[in-house]
This record gives C-alpha cells, sequence and structure tokens, in this order.
C-alpha cells in the first residue's frame, strides 16, 4: 500500500508540474499572437460567471478581439497546438446562461461584445426585402433602436433584448411571436462564422449551407457567429396589450391553440402564465392595465388559486386604429376567459418588446438580479400538455411568486427542421418556462430545493410519457445528450468532426470532450 500511495502521489506530483509547464508555454504563445484586440491575463474572474449564478470556471485568459480575424487567429493558434493543448475557446456575449455554457476552464473566454462598436448596417430600398447586418456581439435591443430609425425592426424575438445575436441564434431565440414568425434561427439569411480551426465563412441556405444549418441552434459547436444578417419588415408604431385569465387550463389551452391556427393571426403576439397562490393580482395589474369592468374586477379573488393568464398583443398603427380594435373586440368575444378580467393598455412597440427590462431595473434595485437562476425551459408537446398541467401546475409547483412561469403554444411548421435545434414531433408544441430566482430569506426559495423540485418535474414528465424535450437543455452524459437529439445525434456528431475535430469550441455544453494527450 505504502509503495502504491507513494507512485499515486509521483504520478500526481508529475501532471500537475506538465500542466504547470502547458500553462507557462500556453501563456507565452498567446501573449505572441499578432492582434488588433488583446488578451488579458488577469482580470479573467467576470468571465467565469453567468446568470445562473451556480457554476464558475476560471479561464486562462480572456480575449477582447476588434475584428473577426482576432478571433481567427487565436482559434487558428489553438488548433495548431493540437491534442497536447487542453486550450479549450468559450464564446461569451452578456454571460446569461444559466449553467456555465459560456465558461471554460483554464481555456480562453471571448468577449464578443468587444466586436459591437461595428456600425450596424440596414438595407431597406436597395434590397427585395428588408434586412440589416451585425456582429455576432450585438444586442438585440440595440438592433431594435437602429432598425425603428428606418420604420423596420426583426421579425422575431425573445422576452428579454439585452442578449447577444450570436448568443440566441445557437439556441433558438423564442417569443411571442414565434407561433407566426418562427424563432430567431427561422429569420436569417447569412451568416459569417469561424470555425474549430480558425476558418473564416459565409454561410447561407446557397453557400456552406450545412454549416449554415448546423450552427443556428448548435449550442456553439460548430463555429462562432460573428456576423448575422436578419430578416426584417415594417415596424408599428403602437400595440395594444391584453391580459385575461382562465380558471381551467383546458380553457386556456384551447384558446391559445385557437389563436395560433387562426387564419389571418388575429393578435402578432401570444404568450401565457401560471399564476399559483398570488395574492391581489389585478390590483397589481392597475398599475399598468385598464380593466374592462372596473367594479367586477375589484370583486374577483385570487388567493390561493391556480390561474392562467393569456397575455395578446396587436400591433397597431395611427390609421388602422379604430378598425383594428373593433377586430380585438370580436375576437376576444369568441374566447372563454373570465370577463371580469379582460385588462388592457396601448404602449409604444419599444416598450413593449423591452418590457422585461423594467422588472431588470427594479430587481437590481433590490438586489434580487445576481442570484441564483435555476430556471427550467421545456418543450412539451400537445397532445401530452394537458397531462402535464395536471401533474405540475399547483401540484409539484405550489407558488409562483419568486419567478414566473410562462406556457405558450408555437406551430412546428414555423421551425427549420435542418438546424441544429431539437423540438417535439408534434404540430404544435409548447415553450414551458419554469423562470425561478433563488431570493435569499423565502422559504423554499433555495437553490438546492429549486433544483430538486425542477427534478421531480422531470421525473414526473419521465414516467408520464410526456415526451418533452429540453430548451437551452442541460445535460451531464453523452448517453443523455444521445437521448436529447434522438434522430439528429448522428448528423450533431458528423458537423462536430467536420467543423471542430479536437472539441475546441463551447465546453460549456459539455457535450464534447476535449482529448487531451500528455505523452
Amino acid at each position: 500500500m505504502l509503495i502504491v500511495r507513494s507512485f499515486t502521489i509521483l504520478l500526481l506530483s508529475c501532471i500537475a508540474f506538465k500542466l504547470a509547464c502547458c500553462f507557462s508555454s500556453s501563456i507565452s504563445s498567446l501573449k505572441a499572437l499578432p492582434l488588433v484586440g488583446h488578451l488579458e491575463f488577469e482580470d479573467v474572474h467576470h468571465a467565469s460567471k453567468d446568470f445562473g449564478n451556480r457554476y464558475q470556471l476560471i479561464p486562462l485568459a480572456v480575449l477582447h478581439p476588434k475584428s473577426v480575424s482576432d478571433i481567427a487567429s487565436a482559434i487558428r493558434h489553438i488548433w495548431m497546438m493540437g491534442p497536447h493543448s487542453q486550450l479549450t475557446v468559450a464564446a461569451r456575449g452578456r454571460g446569461h446562461s444559466l449553467q456555465g455554457q459560456a465558461q471554460t476552464r483554464h481555456g480562453v473566454v471571448i468577449h464578443m461584445e468587444s466586436l459591437h462598436p461595428q456600425k450596424l448596417q440596414v438595407y431597406s430600398m436597395d434590397a427585395p426585402a428588408p434586412y440589416v447586418d451585425v456582429s455576432g456581439g450585438e444586442l438585440w435591443i440595440n438592433i431594435l433602436h437602429e432598425t425603428l430609425k428606418y420604420g423596420l425592426a426583426p421579425k422575431s424575438w425573445t422576452d428579454y433584448l439585452h442578449l447577444t445575436v450570436g448568443g440566441t441564434l445557437s439556441n433558438a431565440g423564442i417569443s411571442g411571436q414565434a407561433f407566426r414568425h418562427g424563432p430567431q434561427i427561422s429569420n436569417v439569411h447569412q451568416l459569417e462564422i469561424v470555425t474549430g480551426k480558425g476558418e473564416i465563412l459565409n454561410c447561407s441556405k446557397r453557400q456552406n449551407s450545412d454549416l449554415f444549418d448546423g450552427v443556428l441552434g448548435g449550442l456553439g459547436q460548430f463555429g462562432i457567429i460573428t456576423r448575422a444578417r436578419i430578416a426584417l419588415e415594417p415596424a408599428p408604431t403602437m400595440v395594444k396589450w391584453i391580459r385575461v385569465l382562465y380558471l381551467d387550463f383546458s380553457a386556456f389551452a384551447k384558446d391559445q391553440e385557437q389563436l395560433i391556427s387562426a387564419k389571418g393571426h388575429k393578435f402578432d403576439y401570444i404568450e401565457g402564465f401560471v399564476i399559483i397562490n398570488r395574492t391581489g393580482l389585478l390590483n397589481n395589474w392597475r398599475l399598468s392595465f385598464t380593466p374592462e369592468e372596473p367594479l367586477e374586477a375589484s370583486q374577483f379573488k385570487s388567493d390561493g388559486r391556480t390561474l392562467y393568464c393569456l397575455e395578446l398583443a396587436k400591433y397597431l398603427k395611427q390609421d388602422n386604429k379604430d378598425v383594428i380594435n373593433q377586430e380585438v373586440k370580436e375576437t376576444l368575444s369568441e374566447l372563454s376567459y373570465v370577463s371580469s378580467t379582460l385588462f388592457s393598455t396601448e404602449v409604444t412597440y419599444e416598450a413593449f418588446l423591452d418590457r422585461v427590462h423594467v422588472s431588470e431595473v427594479k430587481l437590481r434595485s433590490k438586489g434580487q438580479w445576481e442570484v441564483p437562476h435555476p430556471w427550467l425551459n421545456l418543450l412539451v408537446p400537445r397532445s401530452t400538455i394537458r397531462e402535464f398541467a395536471k401533474g405540475v401546475f399547483g401540484n409539484i409547483l405550489t407558488d409562483t411568486s419568486n419567478g414566473p412561469v410562462i406556457v405558450y403554444p408555437v406551430n412546428k411548421s414555423k421551425w427549420d427542421n435542418q438546424t441544429s435545434a431539437v423540438t417535439p414531433e408534434e404540430e404544435v408544441f409548447y415553450l414551458v418556462a419554469i423562470l425561478t430566482s433563488a431570493v435569499p430569506g423565502k422559504e423554499d426559495g433555495g437553490v438546492e430545493q429549486i433544483l430538486k423540485r425542477n427534478r421531480r418535474i422531470l421525473e414526473f414528465s419521465e414516467e408520464a410519457g410526456i415526451g418533452l424535450k429540453q430548451y437551452l437543455p442541460h445535460y451531464t452524459t453523452r448517453e443523455e445528450w444521445r437521448s436529447h437529439f434522438g434522430a439528429k445525434w448522428g448528423e450533431f456528431v458528423r458537423r462536430k468532426s467536420r467543423y471542430d475535430p479536437l472539441a475546441i469550441l463551447a465546453p460549456g455544453q459539455r457535450i464534447f470532450e476535449k482529448a487531451v494527450s500528455y505523452s
């Protein structure tokens, strides 16, 4: 035993010595790279954190690129080092990942926002359809501000706009417009990509289409998005914003499904929320919304109930406002909500799209923004959503005061099946986003309790045969990832082998592990 122990200590010491030598060698070689931007080796701790606030992987260096060639040079250098180097690369936008997906231990984090000072190029006159060319590190909120100057805007959004283009396109990018236009990855004409070999490639459906499809929803595995061409449409000036309540999930889901399948699209945005054990709900709405029946609304009691809120938006322009309002009234008359709970307001298009930022400002002022966010995002088939709701809402989930629970359907026909994004097979499926924050001092609000509850939801879904897929997925084994991708797994592995054969990119996703040789 003494000999074995001594040998083990000696072996570990040798490995540690070799690692120290490798780090020293890696730093020296990286410092020698000719860059327009710069590499930071000291102040790197900010790149080891994310919005999830649960993982902390400290990188060796942070690259602040001023050009796409900086990114390509760094990746090409690491690629040329071969399997003897343990260096990996993670692209980081606003750090809004939940479980360390944009982190890398002892690797290089690329600060993508360093690219964003490049001017946005909006093409509205000469092109057959308007579009905007943007950096992969640009924020969607900045794109909104710039395109509105031309009376235009992207078609599809996420609920929160202070995210980078590359980040959302690497996942899918979903919000209440997805039933009409599909996710953000369905509204991209062209991409510029830096692969895991350091190649800079322009991609579209006609050029390098395999890489184009793979990168969209590809979780950063095949390349880093450095530029994107985004489809635009005429922007409205105002939005009629509506909320109504349901007491029954089946009626709530039926109305949502009716609305997303309606010819001519009666609304431009459709989302839903589950509200459990909330008091004074309608009084809170009165701060921003006006009730259609003030007296009846004041008599509605939400205490202790599980309620379902349908949130709708119709885009307005001054010249069609009266006609649109009449159409909205007629459509609402066909729905089965509680009549006393109809609330509405009118806001600017920009204020509507940036609505979550208002909540962020409030939470930051209370010190409740930078807390752990053990969120669970799921895609649930239409055929099992009612069974899922029965087993989860008001049962496993007993409170929604620590964060919203979002539920709304989308049409699969609006999703491009050639991309890497994974969805249920049915034509209609639901996004279910359980966005609970671990707020200090709240009962049952600790991270472990929330994670335990999330596991119960997944276990229930497995046992009940719900057939869901995770959105923003997180798995720890190759078998789980294979199951997640299903029929797309073979293609996913092939693309990884072709575009990032050393598994340099996005190690924080924990799908592929870089094979390191110490010989």
